[in-house]
């Protein structure tokens, strides 16, 4: 019998059946949830205050060491970007949708909402990403499960909130959506979509568990996770990145997009890199690195500009490694 653990919310233990389900089918072996309740559980704080979404892992991960279950499951997005001692990613499933969605009233889209409409996110990247978009919304903090989320929409007390499309897809209501949103405009967090199994490290899980490992998954979020890992040391503005498998002459090459912001959006340094699957972590640090050099260390606290200068962002261009300014 495998222990999983899981938090308590319908989108964690469906996630966490997902897992239990493929440990079973692939495997063939026994499962058991095993629910934790962690720190983001309790709180209604804003995440940004109780230390980001790592607040919703170290519960999980201390039941992993203190042998109550044999493997966690979290959204990866959610992992801290530095390694935990005695704990092994053994495995990135199949990895959703990672973009970001708006639920709105009336069933509009983000260009259709007047100005001045209530839109609620508890992400300061999609936060900044919207406002650089230069709507005219009125961008305010939220909290809750989806549940709660959507009746904040349905009770108009929000014209609307931004969501990530997996969570939506894994419990069933995509048909609540309103519009997808294309990276072009808002970038996903870094390992948005994909689930992380993690087990002990000294145990032989790790081994078996590589069975439900999707290579391409793991390929496009280990240089996600390399980008943020990279710019925090760095940098503490809001942080999206992408990495997608495409065929090239020689063989599958990865592509990755990241955008640092000031958290008003009004600044931001956008850059892409291409390199080999098996290079990911290699070609985020160094799409990081560039971005660094081009200021996205500078990008927390945005500089006050004089009157009438229009502030521009850093967009990328069409050739890896290069920006140019608008």
């Amino acid at each position: 019998m495998i222990r999983i653990g899981t938090r308590a919310s319908l989108l964690a233990t469906t996630q966490s059946r997902l897992v239990a389900d493929l440990v079973t089918r692939l495997l063939g072996e026994d499962v058991e949830l095993v629910e934790v309740t962690t720190e983001g559980d309790r709180s209604a704080q804003p995440l940004a205050s109780m230390g980001g979404t790592g607040v919703f892992v170290t519960a999980l991960r201390e039941a992993l060491l203190d042998g109550r279950v044999d493997v966690a499951v979290h959204s990866l997005k959610d992992l801290p970007t530095a390694p935990s001692p005695g704990i092994a990613l053994a495995a990135v499933p199949l990895r959703e949708d990672p973009r970001d969605v708006v639920v709105a009233r009336d069933g509009l889209t983000l260009g259709e909402l007047p100005v001045g409409s209530r839109l609620g996110t508890g992400s300061p990247r999609r936060a900044a990403q919207l406002h650089a978009l230069g709507l005219g919304l009125d961008i305010v903090d939220i909290r809750g499960n989806i549940d709660t989320r959507l009746g904040k929409v349905a009770s108009g007390e929000y014209d609307a909130v931004v969501l990530a499309r997996a969570g939506l897809a894994r419990i069933g209501r995509l048909d609540e959506v309103t519009e997808v949103l294309d990276p072009l405009q808002v970038l996903p967090a870094p390992g948005q979509g994909a689930l992380a199994v993690e087990c002990r490290a000294d145990d032989d899980l790790v081994a078996t568990l590589a069975a439900l490992d999707d290579a391409a998954s793991r390929a496009c979020v280990t240089a996600e996770r390399a980008v943020l890992a990279t710019l925090e040391g760095g940098c503490s503005a809001p942080i999206g990145a992408l990495g997608e498998i495409a065929e090239g002459e020689d063989g599958d090459e990865l592509w990755v997009r990241a955008v640092a912001l000031s958290p008003d959006g009004a600044l931001s340094v956008r850059m892409s890199a291409t390199g080999t699957p098996e290079g990911a972590a290699d070609l985020g640090v160094r799409l990081a690195r560039d971005m660094l050099a081009e200021g996205a260390a500078d990008l927390s606290e945005p500089p006050v500009m004089p009157a009438g200068f229009e502030t521009g962002a850093i967009s990328p261009s069409s050739t890896s490694g290069h920006v140019r300014r608008q």
